[in-house]
């Protein structure tokens, strides 16, 4: 066992570390520059482009944490003290009558001159309606200040956060209707491989059913892009060469398959010709033959041809990508440390990520790690992080990257 968990030698193999910051380097040199202003209902997973600050204090006022009693701590001397006005939420109240104290309800402005709520099981209302309460109180007890939350000026969202529920509900409490989005990436996905054809037709000899296009284009929504699905490349260059020529408006074209070193693999002949390769194997497994590159000046991924292959290098590599190029500064996904909960015997030359889940704090992992079998993806809830050069016994820890971290 290698206890000490430290990456192994990857020979000619590029780390992922390294192939992770030079495509972020190189998504940083082309980030997407438009944007479009849209309703608030709109923007969900879509990047802020513009810093989000508050033009209001929040809460507007000091308003009261609980259904009780609203008065001046020095006005009260032990003895019940009768009660001035009523104020629910939404109304203004009047300044608090010396001597006196106030019904309120949560969410109500506190009046002026009450420096205390009590709540209202700590009161005791008598015959003659006046109130007595039973706790000691402090200044301050059950109000949420003016400015509590935000004040006026304040950077509440920067540009550059990627905008869900918690965010829109952010915005609208500040009175946004509208926000100003980063428009979407367009992405062109292609499929290569004369043995691929689509879900819904008849499987001739040595044929399968494409599954990493449709994987990818459903991916590619989550993330908020707007996806070109450009369909199957054939095994023939020319071919390969004018379907590329073709997608000229777009962002990035992602493709899976083809960008190996077999004699039909014609998107990595066509890149080399008429582009320019930037990376070429990475020490990862499964994934090992990822490509970036350019054709005719657009950008390329290519992903390997394997489903949990494909999978993995677009959960680990293409999707920060993706989102570098929208703005976002922090795109690894989240990853915490736990018990390995198997055998992990072989130490090997790359880094590895099985399909996993947890299972009483545990990691476990599918039985059939091939990079041909995508069920195992369905099966697990996580990758399981095995760095190179590690041997694992059970209780060992390692580091677990949720699916939910990356697929959304």
């Amino acid at each position: 066992m290698n206890p000490a968990g430290k990456p192994g030698k990857t020979g000619s193999l590029m780390a992922v570390e390294v192939a992770l910051a030079r495509l972020l380097e190189m998504a940083d040199t082309s980030k997407i520059r438009e944007h479009e202003r849209l309703p608030l209902a709109q923007v969900q997973g879509r990047v802020l482009a513009a810093d989000l600050v508050s033009t209001l204090d929040l809460p507007p006022w000091s308003n009261s944490a609980m259904d009780g009693y609203a008065l001046r701590l020095s006005d009260w001397t032990g003895e019940p003290l009768p009660v001035s006005q009523k104020i629910f939420a939404g109304l203004a109240p009047e300044p608090l009558q010396p001597g006196t104290c106030a019904r309120i309800f949560t969410g109500a402005p506190v009046p002026a001159g009450a420096d205390c709520v009590e709540m209202q099981e700590n009161a005791e209302v008598q015959a003659d309606e006046r109130v007595r309460f039973t706790q000691t109180m402090a200044p301050g007890q059950n109000i949420r200040p003016q400015g509590q939350e935000t004040t006026v000026g304040e950077l509440i969202l920067p540009a550059g956060t990627r905008l869900g529920a918690i965010e829109q509900g952010l915005a609208a409490s500040l009175g946004c209707a509208e926000l100003d989005v980063v428009r979407k990436v367009r992405v062109a996905v292609l499929s290569t491989g004369d043995e691929l054809i689509e879900p819904g037709q008849a499987l001739g000899p040595g044929q399968i059913y494409n599954s990493n296009r449709v994987l990818l284009c459903s991916w590619l929504q989550r993330l908020g892009c707007e996806v070109i699905d450009a369909g199957i490349l054939p095994d023939d260059l020319p071919t390969t060469r004018a379907r590329l020529g073709e997608l000229k408006d777009v962002d990035l074209i992602l493709s899976t398959g083809g960008v190996s070193v077999g004699e039909a693999d014609f998107l990595g002949i066509a890149l080399r010709e008429e582009g320019e390769l930037t990376l070429w194997k990475l020490a990862i497994k499964p994934g090992k033959p990822l490509t970036f590159g350019y054709f005719r000046g657009v950008p390329v991924i290519g992903l390997p041809g394997n489903p949990a292959s494909t999978l993995v290098t677009f959960a680990l590599l293409a999707r920060p990508y993706l989102l570098r190029r929208q703005g976002v500064k922090e795109v690894e996904p989240l990853k915490f440390q736990v018990p390995a909960g198997f055998v992990w015997p072989k130490a090997g030359n790359r880094r590895e990520y099985l399909r996993g889940r947890l299972e009483n704090g545990r990691a476990i992992i599918y039985r059939n790690q091939s990079s041909g079998v995508l069920r195992s993806a369905a099966w697990a809830d996580g990758l399981v992080e095995v760095l190179e050069g590690r041997t694992l016994i059970e209780g060992d820890c390692v580091s677990f990257i949720p699916l939910s971290e990356v697929l959304g």
